[in-house]
């Protein structure tokens, strides 16, 4: 492999192996930086990585995912190493406020410190990586976009454990945190490509009463009992407490936005309640309809993702791209179709390279402005 590649997996990580590449990188490129990917397998490997680039003086940023994208394939073991020529400006933020005032405060410190670092940048990507736990991202987003609107580009998704438990999961040279987000503003990068490829049914009702992720009431009823209402009138599945967590993954709701644009919300655990837990932020009064496994177009998402790409950066045949694919879709469509999904990707966008791993929910623009949004199911797709 030459070394003018940005992107080295390594399957087996060591200090020796480790300190080869950072060697025959910086030889070449004495201001870079890296940022990392681990499997929660191998979290103890964090340590390793800041050790390493610690003593080689090499600034370093990364998270840990359920799984890396290696290969067409999920690995569950080792380490990608993504090379920033130049190390960008970044920032982890640790203990993210949850209260109203608190986000907002937060984004705007989030967005003044990216405005100061913007003069005489022409495009710009804010890169992205919360913690999956973190359960108003949808606001600092909102929050944030509202500061800087179309000054940068929006790209990212979430770290953390498959299992939504609490898990420290982003981390620099020298911390490793949770509840956070870690900030990478990347020069001269036109943003990524989002998308799911869901198809929304014509049946709506409205999320009536709501708290960040929690789903209290929908069309003023108990959440749950209208969402087994729906599972079985739309697909003949009935969705018990006790089966909750192997059927709710291929039934997540869809939020109906004003641009016809569908937001993926994957409900992951019931409350004792009643109250649906998902995967990011349910608006109060949001229009929900319930998507289903066969509505999913795989062609169309890929699709999308290599038109995409081809028009924001050209051809894509033989260079290094970055790819998030959201573990909830790869639940949802089960291991082999999520598997061919990737083997495709490779193949349509003839790519030397494709770096990633498996996210718990991808952050990107809408069609409309850019916009930034916080999804699940989805693919990110990005020129690295």
């Amino acid at each position: 492999m030459m070394e003018t590649n940005k992107m080295r997996y390594l399957r087996q990580v060591d200090k020796t192996s480790l300190a080869q590449i950072l060697d025959e990188w910086q030889g070449r490129f004495p201001k870079m930086g890296v940022c990392a990917f681990v499997p929660e397998a191998q979290k103890e490997n964090v340590a390793v990585l800041q050790a390493t680039c610690t003593q080689k003086q090499v600034p370093l940023v990364g998270g840990i995912f359920p799984a890396l994208v290696v290969g067409g394939k999920f690995e569950t073991e080792g380490v990608w190493l993504l090379r920033f020529d130049v190390m960008p400006d970044y920032a982890l933020h640790a203990d993210l406020p949850t209260d109203s005032e608190g986000a907002e405060n937060k984004s705007r410190e989030i967005a003044q410190h990216v405005a100061s670092k913007l003069e005489g940048v022409d495009e710009a990507t804010l890169f992205m990586l919360f913690d999956a736990m973190v359960p108003n991202i949808g606001t600092l987003l909102d929050e944030t976009y509202l500061q800087l609107a179309n000054r940068v580009h929006y790209a990212g998704s979430n770290a953390g454990s498959e299992t939504f438990q609490p898990m420290p999961c982003l981390f620099d040279g020298q911390r490793l945190v949770s509840n956070g987000v870690l900030l990478v503003l990347i020069p001269n990068h036109k943003g990524a490509i989002l998308e799911h490829g869901y198809h929304a049914p014509r049946k709506i009702v409205y999320a009536t009463t709501t708290a960040g992720n929690r789903i209290s009431q929908i069309d003023w009823r108990p959440a749950f009992e209208v969402y087994q209402e729906m599972v079985r009138e739309q697909y003949g599945v009935e969705i018990t407490q006790a089966n909750f967590y192997e059927h709710a993954v291929h039934f997540p709701f869809g939020i109906v936005r004003a641009n016809h644009h569908v937001v993926v919300r994957i409900p992951v655990m019931l409350n004792d309640d009643g109250s649906l837990f998902c995967v990011g932020e349910v608006p109060a009064n949001s229009v929900l309809t319930l998507l289903e496994r066969p509505s999913v177009d795989t062609q169309e998402t890929l699709r999308v993702l290599v038109d995409g790409l081809q028009a924001m950066n050209g051809s894509s045949a033989g260079k290094e791209l970055l790819l998030f694919y959201c573990a909830g879709r790869r639940m949802h469509l089960g291991i082999e179709v999520a598997t061919s999904e990737l083997q495709e990707f490779d193949k349509r966008t003839a790519a030397s390279q494709v770096a990633g791993a498996l996210s718990l929910g991808e952050i990107g623009g809408s069609t409309l402005h850019g916009y930034p949004l916080f999804h699940n199911a989805t693919l990110v797709a990005a020129r690295w």
